[in-house]
């Protein structure tokens, strides 16, 4: 009985550890993507909602995966509370949507305007939704935790950077999660920036004057 004991207990914190290293796998490349792969999509959060970095760890210490940071950030600032709360409401297995209604909100405040026809997961049952119910019945909307999670991670991406959301639901689309995603359009605005530096350069002779 003690050794089936001692055997559950292992199970229990392999299970444990699983689950934990899931939240920060990236699908996209097989590897589990650790805390310092995050770096650069929190502070593009930070940034975005304008708080601090030792906020959105604290965030993450109480147990919120990377990817619902931004859901708690975005649900208290349109609630106008603090982070604090939403936190405990979802600790307590309060769905994302649910939460939302807690203050008054419905899921029209998770769309984000794409321009074009979104066919494939995992946006494809939100704006499918969106798509078939008139505006005065969004309220209607029965999005999952998922949904909301993409959808609030859309808007942070596309806005941030100024892009282009169905070129960020294309990519999301093919599996790549969004802190590659982050990488990805950083990398792409810091090339077309030095292009752009390297165009303006004055030439002399043919060849860029360096200074």
């Amino acid at each position: 009985m003690r050794l089936r004991g001692v055997f559950l207990a292992i199970i229990m914190l392999l299970t444990t550890a699983a689950s934990v290293s899931g939240s920060d796998a990236g699908a996209d490349t097989g590897v589990s993507i650790g805390p310092e792969g995050f770096k650069g999509f929190f502070l593009v959060v930070g940034d975005y909602y304008r708080v601090p970095q030792r906020e959105i760890m604290i965030i993450r210490e109480r147990g919120i995966p990377p990817y619902e940071i931004p859901v708690v950030l975005f649900t208290a600032k349109r609630a106008h509370v603090a982070p604090e709360i939403i936190i405990n409401l979802r600790l307590r297995d309060n769905a994302w949507l649910h939460t939302a209604f807690r203050f008054g909100l419905g899921p029209e405040i998770f769309y984000v305007p794409v321009g074009v026809i979104v066919i494939d997961p995992p946006f494809r049952k939100a704006y499918g939704y969106y798509k078939h119910k008139p505006k005065k019945k969004w309220n209607t909307i029965a999005l999952s935790d998922d949904d909301i999670i993409n959808l609030v991670n859309l808007k942070l991406m596309s806005e941030y950077y100024g892009y282009p959301p169905g070129k960020i639901i294309k990519m999301r689309s093919g599996g790549i999660e969004f802190v590659s995603i982050n990488d990805e359009i950083r990398k792409d605005r810091e090339k077309i920036k030095k292009n752009r530096e390297n165009k303006d350069r004055p030439k002399v002779g043919g060849l860029h004057t360096e200074f």
